[in-house]
């Protein structure tokens, strides 16, 4: 990393202050005087203003991009790609060739759905699970949970929710619960739990009967219509990849029309909206012709700076315990930290509230150096402290993209479901390393790949002692500086 973009990263650290700072004037007034503000701009104070405006922005254009890839399909695919308001059910677990989403989970099958509740709202259908965990997550457009339906907080009984865009009014039926969106797209990121593959058919059992049914059609036969692809849409690069390649003129002009759109600002915004105006960005129109070519100067490459730096900082997201980093507990209701916002985006979009999920992630063991597949670890658990969870957990291994790391066996993690074998005292041993070590000791073998990795211990429906703190995973040791055990 250049000094230049430690200085930027250094900035960002430090960004959430400034952006929850008190506006100097109002944002309708701002917009007013935009290009008067930006003419008095310099090069620099518009490069920083850029940066600030695309980490403010990073959430909303990822989560645009990945709904025009993941729904540019004529019919439902099995892929986490169908067309708008309906399902995409994962039949199976994702492999190490999936692209679209950064940080998946090989711990449940997923059902992704985009909804458009801009005409009416869209009515969640759910079967009884008998007992089966599963959640339903649903995100706004700016990556916020505004309602999490599922075992944790309905039950496994059958039922139907009406979610409903931010300006809807009407009446709804005596047996839907009304979910109001704060903006007119939403995602809803379901997972059920799915212990393997012998597993699958139960579950996509229970997949099949997701529904999603406009409201004026609800109670009714419907057949959902099918979908209109663009061919203009870059279906193979990343999401991920498209938004940190993007030019200022295209990542702010897209920020612009979605704020005028599909994901307007919350209130709380009004700060940050002043401070956009100033660089020309205004709900629905990026005016950056009128703006001082200092500035026009300082915006060029802010986008790729703002995510250098905020690659960096999501490194260090939370505390640190043990070398792991535990995720702040506000994650998915972000408020105005955009930061944290933006981070968690690049390295998980679809992130759940702590209270469904928390997931801790090491990117250098207990000694703090850098895991990589040159080394062979241990984590350890005492008998009586594996995570503790009203659900299930477990650790996946993920290569310095943030994607699944391909391996020989296909195992992309470790959960405590699996026929693990635990030591003769109780605990348990996951062998964390590039080669196998050996037939005997592969049931616990998580294989990591030849370069850099990190790993994330899932914890699903946590336990209090996990969401105050007081329990914290143990650290990552290297091999050879732990003492053997009975499992050997």
């Amino acid at each position: 990393m250049t000094a230049k973009i430690i200085v930027l990263a250094t900035a960002l650290s430090g960004m959430l202050g400034i952006a929850c700072s008190k506006p100097e004037r109002s944002s309708q007034q701002a917009v007013g005087g935009a290009h008067k503000d930006a003419t008095t701009l310099t090069e620099d104070e518009a490069r920083q203003l850029g940066i600030e405006a695309v980490v403010y922005g990073y959430p909303a254009v990822l989560v645009d991009v990945t709904r025009r890839v993941q729904t540019n399909v004529a019919a439902p695919e099995h892929d986490g790609r169908a067309p708008i308001n309906q399902f995409s059910n994962f039949l199976r677990y994702p492999t190490a060739a999936y692209r679209d989403v950064v940080r998946i989970n090989v711990d449940t099958l997923y059902s992704f759905a985009w909804l458009d509740l801009s005409k009416e709202p869209m009515v969640l259908s759910v079967p009884n699970t008998h007992g089966r965990y599963y959640l339903m997550p649903i995100l706004d457009g700016w990556t916020n949970v505004f309602s999490s339906p599922g075992k944790r907080t309905t039950g496994t009984e059958a039922g139907s929710f009406a979610i409903v865009g931010p300006n809807w009014t009407g009446t709804l039926p005596a047996d839907l619960k009304q979910l109001r969106s704060p903006t007119n797209l939403a995602m809803i990121a379901g997972r059920t739990q799915a212990d393997g593959p012998a597993d699958y058919a139960v579950v996509n059992a229970i997949q099949k009967q997701y529904r999603l049914t406009p409201l004026s059609a609800f109670g009714k036969p419907y057949a959902p219509p099918t979908g209109v692809v663009d061919p203009q849409i870059d279906m193979t690069t990343a999401p991920v990849d498209q938004v940190n390649r993007m030019t200022a003129d295209t990542f702010f002009s897209r920020l612009a029309d979605l704020m005028a759109s599909s994901s307007p600002p919350a209130a709380a915004d009004a700060p940050m909206l002043a401070k956009l105006a100033k660089i020309g960005i205004t709900p629905g129109r990026f005016d950056r012709s009128a703006l001082d070519p200092a500035v026009m100067k300082g915006l060029d490459g802010c986008v790729q700076a703002a995510v250098e730096g905020m690659g960096a900082a999501a490194k260090e997201l939370g505390s640190s315990a043990n070398g792991w980093r535990l995720p702040v507990m506000k994650i998915a209701d972000f408020g105005t930290d955009y930061d944290l916002r933006a981070q968690v985006a690049l390295v998980g979009l679809g992130a759940n509230l702590a209270k469904d999920a928390v997931y801790p992630t090491a990117f250098v063991d207990g000694d703090g150096e850098p895991l990589t597949g040159a080394n062979r670890y241990v984590l350890h658990f005492d008998k009586a402290g594996l995570p503790p969870v009203n659900a299930f957990w477990s650790l996946t291994m993920y290569d310095a993209q943030n994607f699944l790391a391909a391996n020989p066996i296909n195992r992309y993690n470790i959960a405590g479901w699996m026929p693990l074998t635990y030591n003769a005292d109780g605990s348990l041993d996951v062998l964390i390393q590039h080669a196998s070590p050996g037939k005997h000791r592969e049931s616990n073998w998580l294989p990591a790949p030849d370069g850099s990795f990190n790993v994330t211990l899932r914890m699903y429906w946590p336990k209090d002692a996990v969401l105050d703190g007081s329990w914290t995973p143990p650290a990552i040791r290297k091999a050879d500086n732990v003492k053997e055990n009975t499992f050997n």
